[in-house]
């Protein structure tokens, strides 16, 4: 159950960049770093526009988190940048900061940003960061859901090239069939070229297409119909009856220059409460979203090398800060181009540089080309990047695990949509709770939950009396760490060879608990073994269940 771990003090370990030798400097980062680079640079784009940012303000913090964040010390094949998962609060922010003032409410965003940024360097100061560990993994499947599903409810409309009157996820879902009567033939037929080939690629088996990124081969299809129908010159066309429009406002507009395109906060409603609400949902999202992407980066990373997740978090948190104050959108820990500079043979954090190197080079040489694209492909791009967090396996999957846990899902996702995102998440975890105590669960094991650790030799026993829940995993960490220290220095942390948990005296061991406890032991040099599990029944087939004692 747990892989073997290496000596962290490597060279290109997230301890230290600057300290790798000229001949170990790695090529196959700059290839890596290249690839994502292909795939970041349309994402990146219509991240910031459905983010109501400027299009070059995705560009811009994919740079920041490129090749700053590396820098300082980032996790080493965690890709950093704009994120699908932040769009639907920066979105938010824009909108309800403004007051119907795009413009204003962009800047005022830009503040947001660097206070949650500010907070987010003293989570990792104050060593916090593993907090999102602890989330209910259903709590935030149902966000990222939700997350999907409004991304498509405002991405439809645009790769239609159709205005919706609805600004509600729910208003505009109902006015997608509206809108499809109503598209602009020729946007509809680049968005859909778009969703064809994102959708078709994943199901070809020949290898050029497991190579080239999906995103390039829809640009390289797309631009050159979109330069046939002549988008960049205002005119209208002819199909069947009707008559439509088409003009340079369908295509990517940037400004001149990179230096151009910054822009400073304004800080004049920074004390408000909406401002206060969207510095919390920045703050607290993004570090959660982050750190549970550097621990699956972790889980697939060949070397099996366990970040830093503090100092990634420091790292992230001076790249926001530095992004915020130039005009950028916010940053996290990326999974889908992390899992695609793994795959492409990432060897450190340098392919993270990389990354950020080439968007620049390409911004600063070539702007032009990026205003060829049309916006309709990356509304595209957004819709197929929606489904994929909105999929049915999914909805599947929460119900496998047991029907609380598709409660929580489900609960999450329908109050997100009907509300935002603070409140549902608030009510996933609201319902979390009340199911736990309905099902015995002592109030006391959320207020001081325990883990009782003693120590045979080179074997930890940890008894987790009370409740083996969500809130018991920071404890059982810290317990764990704590041990490993405590055997001195010169890497003697291995001399723990077996971690037993014992859950024999709980009244209930929770799907998060189980969940959690297998993510962390890939970070411990040490088996993992349960004991008392088999003494409570599980709720359900799946092996990460919640168990609750057998009433007498």
């Amino acid at each position: 159950m747990t892989p073997e771990r290496q000596d962290l003090k490597t060279p290109d370990s997230p301890d230290d960049l600057s300290a790798a030798p000229r001949s170990a400097f790695p090529k196959a980062d700059v290839k890596s770093g290249f690839l994502v680079f292909l795939i970041a640079l349309p994402l990146c784009l219509g991240i910031a526009l459905a983010s109501g940012f400027p299009p070059v303000a995705g560009v811009l913090t994919a740079i920041i988190g490129g090749i700053l964040v590396s820098l300082l010390g980032s996790a080493p094949l965690t890709i950093k940048g704009p994120a699908a998962g932040l769009i639907v609060i920066a979105l938010g922010a824009v909108q309800e900061l403004g007051g119907g003032d795009l413009a204003a409410g962009y800047r005022r965003a830009l503040a947001v940003g660097v206070v949650a940024a500010v907070i987010q360097i003293v989570f990792a100061l104050c060593r916090v960061a593993t907090v999102g560990i602890a989330m209910s993994p259903s709590v935030v499947h149902g966000m990222l859901a939700a997350i999907g599903v409004i991304i498509i409810s405002k991405q439809a409309h645009v790769a239609l090239g159709v205005k919706p009157q609805s600004k509600e996820p729910l208003g505009l879902i109902a006015e997608i069939p509206h809108s499809l009567v109503n598209a602009n033939p020729r946007i509809l037929m680049l968005g859909a070229l778009g969703l064809l080939i994102m959708f078709g690629m994943p199901l070809i088996r020949a290898r050029w297409a497991r190579v080239v990124p999906a995103p390039l081969v829809v640009l390289a299809v797309t631009v050159p119909v979109a330069l046939l129908f002549q988008l960049g010159t205002p005119h209208d066309y002819r199909f069947m009856t009707a008559t439509y429009h088409l003009g340079p406002e369908f295509l990517v507009r940037l400004p001149g220059t990179l230096l151009d395109a910054v822009a400073f906060p304004d800080f004049s409603m920074i004390f408000t409460g909406t401002s206060l609400k969207y510095v919390v949902m920045f703050a607290l999202i993004g570090t959660i979203e982050s750190t549970l992407t550097v621990l699956a980066v972790d889980s697939m990373d060949p070397e099996k090398r366990s970040s830093d997740l503090n100092r990634d978090l420091l790292a992230l948190g001076g790249g926001n800060l530095v992004s915020a104050l130039l005009g950028g959108l916010p940053m996290i820990s990326e999974i889908v181009r992390s899992k695609a500079n793994i795959d492409a043979g990432a060897t450190s954090r340098w392919s993270n540089f990389f990354h950020g190197t080439f968007l620049l080079l390409f911004v600063a040489l070539l702007p032009g080309v990026l205003q060829t694209i049309p916006l309709a492909v990356l509304a595209a791009m957004l819709v197929y990047t929606g489904t994929r967090l909105a999929s049915p396996r999914e909805f599947i999957h929460a119900g496998e695990v047991g029907l609380d846990q598709l409660a929580l899902f489900l609960t999450t996702l329908l109050v997100t949509l009907a509300t935002d995102l603070l409140m549902g998440v608030a009510a996933g975890l609201a319902l979390k709770i009340v199911l736990h105590l309905v099902r015995g669960v002592p109030p006391l094991a959320f207020l001081r939950p325990r883990a009782d650790a003693t120590r045979t030799g080179d074997v930890l026993h940890i008894r987790v009396p009370g409740a083996a829940i969500f809130t018991t995993l920071l404890p059982l960490r810290r317990t764990v760490n704590a041990a490993s220290a405590a055997d001195g220095a010169g890497g003697a942390r291995q001399d723990v060879t077996e971690v037993v948990v014992d859950v024999e005296d709980a009244a209930l061991v929770d799907h998060t608990f189980l969940s959690g406890l297998a993510t962390m032991s890939r970070e411990w040099h040490a088996t993992l073994t349960l004991r008392g599990l088999d003494r409570l029944t599980p709720v359900s087939s799946h092996p990460q269940a919640t168990r609750r004692r057998r009433r007498a």
